[in-house]
């Protein structure tokens, strides 16, 4: 089993470290803030020898220059953004597969929060790297696609095994929460975990990673097929991607 090790850093962001005792390989999941991983390393005793960045955008592949040039690592990052990756070195696309350590990596294109968006499966380990495409409780904004696009991209994900950690990059679910109870307000999974989330960061703890079969039960972006979410929002019986997008452009405007 691959060792992962989370971090907060910036206002909301999450940092991952993944790491192979038997290879000694490590990856960081995108370089949010490039001392804050530094630091992790120091503090783990470990090496960085991969960044495997999910988008382009400053808080997660804003650190790559400065590790690669303290590290000398190898940057991974989506083909069709490539030139949007500070000093990447290997581009990967949907349907690519690659082992880190050993361990096999599945590639996912998932464009809608940008056009070349892609998220990490892990499998075997259990464990998928889903960057901004998909929060707890909600889904990255749409910058650079359409909801049909996004939608698509999150059928990818709801293909994969229920007990699938999601680790988010960013501890966005209490917001999140607020939006979900008012376009599915009868649905008792979510009320259930909008409890659980307001007593873990009550506590000062994360709600990340969850599992795909909780996000499944309770996501709203998740469930356009829910009759009470179709109601609320006015889309009865209608296409789930434009179901999908009336709940993304709700939550917008919330």
């Amino acid at each position: 089993m691959i060792e992962i090790e989370m971090f907060p850093c910036l206002q909301d962001n999450y940092g991952y470290l993944l790491h192979d005792s038997q290879s000694e390989v490590t990856a960081a999941i995108d370089t949010p803030d490039a001392a804050a991983v530094l630091d992790t390393l120091e503090r783990k005793a470990w090496r960085l020898t991969h960044i495997l960045n999910t988008h382009h955008h400053g808080d997660h592949a804003g650190g790559n220059l400065e590790l690669k040039r303290a590290t000398n690592c190898t940057i991974v990052g989506p083909r069709a953004d490539a030139h949007r990756i500070p000093g990447i070195d290997v581009e990967v696309g949907g349907g690519d597969r690659f082992e880190l350590g050993g361990h096999p990596v599945e590639v996912f294109d998932t464009p809608g929060h940008t056009r070349g968006h892609i998220v990490y499966l892990l499998r075997e380990d259990g464990v998928a790297f889903v960057g901004d495409t998909l929060f707890s409780l909600g889904c990255g904004r749409l910058f650079e696609g359409t909801a049909q696009q996004m939608w698509a991209s999150l059928r990818k994900i709801l293909a994969w095994p229920d007990d699938t950690l999601l680790y988010c990059a960013h501890e966005y679910t209490q917001a999140n929460a607020r939006f979900a109870r008012t376009v599915e307000p009868h649905n008792a999974a979510l009320a259930a975990r909008i409890v659980e989330v307001d007593r873990l960061r009550a506590a000062g703890r994360p709600t990340v990673p969850t599992t795909l079969a909780q996000e499944r039960a309770t996501n709203p972006f998740l469930r356009p097929m829910s009759t009470d979410l179709q109601q609320t929002v006015g889309m009865v019986g209608r296409p789930l991607d434009e179901v999908f997008g009336r709940t993304r452009a709700l939550k917008d405007a919330f």
